[in-house]
């Protein structure tokens, strides 16, 4: 189980018993924000994105946020593609709903987005379609082993008053 790999990937940064599971589902923003009580902007979604050779990309970012095409291309050098549902297990080791950046195969490139910054800590799932730990943004950056940051999503637009 998924969920299991991630608990053994943190037990080295002292985390394995930081992981909250829920009663409820958390596999999308808005239903992990709901079962944390926390605003959608914190969940750290981990976008699993296709490479032009087939692999795989993670790119984690607030949950308020979408991919800016043009600049993604700009960054990666290739459009930015979902994976196929099908693919999503054997690519990142978790399932849809549950994807995070820990405790994936050998190579998978992970990367922050920079609109996760504005947040002291914030809510990265961890396997499974009802669990998430909150980390602070250094150290989602350590665990992660994330090669960095950057900046793919679109401006965050204020909400009217």
């Amino acid at each position: 189980m998924a969920i299991e790999n991630v608990r053994e990937y943190l037990k080295p940064f002292g985390l394995d018993g930081e992981i909250r599971e829920f009663e409820v589902s958390s596999a999308t923003v808005a239903l992990a924000a709901l079962a944390l009580g926390t605003e959608e902007a914190r969940i750290a979604k981990t976008l699993s994105l296709e490479t032009k050779e087939g692999g795989c990309i993670l790119v984690v970012t607030a949950g308020d946020v979408k991919i800016d095409n043009h600049k993604f291309k700009e960054t990666f050098a290739f459009k930015a593609k979902m994976l196929a549902f099908d693919d999503v297990l054997a690519k990142t080791g978790h399932a849809v709903g549950g994807v995070c950046p820990f405790a994936n195969p050998e190579g998978t490139a992970v990367w922050l987005d920079e609109s996760l910054k504005r947040f002291q800590t914030v809510f990265p799932a961890c396997g499974s379609a009802n669990s998430a730990i909150e980390l602070s943004i250094d150290k989602l950056l350590e665990v992660s082993r994330a090669r960095g940051f950057v900046d793919v999503c679109k401006p965050i637009v204020p909400a009217a008053e």
